[in-house]
Parts: C-alpha cells; structure tokens; sequence
C-alpha cells in the first residue's frame, strides 16, 4: 500500500514538471523583428586601379674588394651618379705594396743570375770551340741558364699576382650608374667579397609595386601599365609587365610585379615613389556611409538584407578609401543589393528585420 502511493506521488510531480516546462516554452517570447534603416547601393561609376610602388634599377651591381684590408677613404655617398671606372673606395696598401717591391727585388735578382747564366754559357761555348773546356762544362752552363730562365719566369709570375692583388685595393666601378647603398665606412676591416658599395645602371628603370594576389592573377606579363609620380600626378611614364613574383607573400598576401618603364623622365629617379595603374583593368565603386560597415578581427563586412525573407546576412567587402563619413567598396557587394545602414553592431546572421518606409532612400 505504501508503494502504491509513492508511486502516485511520483507520477503526479512528473506531471507537474512536464506541465511546467510545456508552460515555460510556450511563454518563450520570439525574437524580436527589429526595424532598421537601409539604403539600396548604386555604383558611382568606374574606378581606376591604383599601386603604389618605387623606382627601380633594372641591372644593379654589388661591389666589393677582393682582398681583405681596412677602409681608409671611400669616395662616393648614396645618390651621387658615377661612371665607368671611377674610384669608389680604397683599402690600406701597405703590406701588399711591401710586397710588391720585395717581389720586384726578387725578379731584378733573378734577372742578374739570368744575366751571369748567358755569360758564363757563351764563353763555355767559345771555350769548347778551342777545345780549352770540356763538353761536361758546356752542358752544366747550360742547365744553368735554363735554372736563371725558369727562375725569372717564377719572380715575374710572382710579382704580376702581388701587383694585381695591389690593385685589388682600389673599388672601381665597373659601369656607369647610381650610387644606391654604401656598407662600409672608413677604418671598418672588410672581407674578400663583402659588399661594399651597390651601383644601380640607370638607363633602365622599372616600377616595382605590390599588388594584392587576387588582383594579380588578372594581370599578365606583357599588359601596359601608367605610372606617374606620387607628388606630382602630371608626370609620368607609359611601361608593361616584365616579371610577377609566382607566389604571394605569405605575411602581405600581395604579389611584387615590376614593369619595364619607357623612357621615363629625369624626375623618375631611383627610389622615387610613384603610383602604377593598370591601362585595361577598372573596377566599379560603391560608395556607403561609414555607419554601414562592420569590422570584425581586422575584416570589414555589411548586413546584407535579403528582401524576400526580411532577414540579414554578414557580407565580407573591400574597402579601397574613406573620406570623411563615405567608404567607397570595390568588392562585396553590388548595385540593387540592400544593406542596413545603421545598428550594425547589434544584428545577428538570419535575424528578422523590417524596413521602415519613411527610412527608405
């Protein structure tokens, strides 16, 4: 009898929660339709891509000594234009010139004992001529004069390194250009190799800019670019594509592109900067107003509205200026598609809106 009416008890306060919980979700409120305020985009018209880059060589050169020694003059800064030959830098001669003049003492020596040889061989000759010196001593004279030969070859030899090593001491350069990097100053010891000063040729002249990958892949080697100077727009340089790097930059996601520049002017100088925009590549913009946009981790996105389910969906888009309270978008979004304009921090993906009429443009 007691467990039958434990049983009872039980059932009747199962009852009772399920009866509650069946009241708790139908109480639940639903999510509210929140009105906002949208605009429908419409383009502003085409706009003209742009890169911002730099004047490049297109040959440069490294140039360092090929001995080890210390810097005492270096005879170029950066900038300055140089020529064919010029000095650039010089290391401390000394020791190699010491050893020029032991080596030339060494050849002059030699040269004696080569002098001595000839005579001592020719006057062999005549005395065995008159058979007054044996056969034997003609011949010892004439190892002789080939050993004095043989040695003033070896001190030539020797002498021509030491002085070609001298020379090694002086930086020329080895073609007409621009002094574009200095690495070494004086007093600083430097290898055999070590770049000492760059030399940039420029009679060809590139444009090197960076181009965000997406929008390299529509570019090609061969396609015409124009490119102008950043602080002065009105001049400027026709060129085309030589070379695209083959992968992105995995930190810039951007891909370097160089284009051969066609006789640019004297103010298109190395390392000026300079703005590249592509003949046969435009793209239409759309202008927003700032409160439209919502950034999220470093991205930049709009609530789209979908006007059929009166939701909204979170759009991705690219931003390419901002004046003012304006953004124009270059991606993302096209023209007739409606976006909220305003509360953007405050929906949610396939949340119910509803449009106000007055709140329509």
């Amino acid at each position: 009898m007691m467990v039958r009416r434990t049983l009872i008890a039980l059932v009747g306060i199962g009852s009772l929660v399920a009866l509650s919980g069946c009241s708790e979700n139908e109480a639940a409120p639903a999510p509210p339709v929140r009105p906002v305020l949208s605009m429908l985009v419409a383009p502003q018209g085409a706009e003209t891509i742009r890169f911002t880059g730099t004047v490049q060589p297109r040959f440069s050169r490294d140039l360092g000594f090929r001995v080890l020694g210390r810097v005492v003059s270096r005879d170029v800064d950066v900038g300055q234009t140089v020529t064919a030959g010029q000095l650039l830098a010089s290391l401390d001669p000394t020791t190699l010139t010491l050893a020029v003049r032991q080596l030339e003492a060494e050849l002059a020596k030699a040269e004696a004992q080569l002098v001595y040889a000839t005579a001592t061989r020719d006057r062999k000759k005549v005395l065995v001529a008159h058979k007054v010196a044996s056969q034997s001593d003609l011949d010892t004279a004439e190892e002789s004069l080939a050993s004095a030969n043989a040695a003033v070859t070896r001190a030539q030899a020797a002498l021509d390194k030491a002085q070609e090593q001298l020379s090694y001491t002086r930086l020329l350069s080895e073609t007409d250009g621009i002094v574009t990097a200095t690495n070494a100053e004086v007093g600083q010891t430097v290898n055999a190799g070590q770049t000492v000063i760059t030399v940039a040729q420029a009679d060809i002249r590139e444009a090197m800019v960076d181009v965000p990958d997406e929008m390299a892949r529509a570019i090609k080697v061969g396609d015409p670019f124009t490119t102008s100077l950043q602080v002065e727009p009105g001049i400027h340089a026709d060129g085309r594509v030589r070379e695209i790097a083959p992968q992105a930059d995995a930190a810039t996601r951007t891909r370097r592109i160089r284009i051969t520049l066609d006789a640019p002017p004297p103010t298109f100088r190395i390392g000026t900067t300079v703005v590249a925009s592509p003949q046969q590549i435009t793209r239409n913009a759309i202008e927003l107003p700032r409160s439209a946009l919502l950034t999220v981790d470093d991205h930049t996105f709009v609530w789209v509205v979908d006007e059929q389910a009166m939701t909204v969906s979170r759009r991705p888009v690219e931003v390419a200026d901002e004046v003012g309270e304006t953004v124009r978008i270059t991606q993302g979004v096209e023209a007739g598609t409606r976006v909220v304009t305003a509360g953007v921090n405050s929906l949610s993906d396939n949340q119910k809106i509803k449009i106000d009429p007055e709140m329509v443009p």
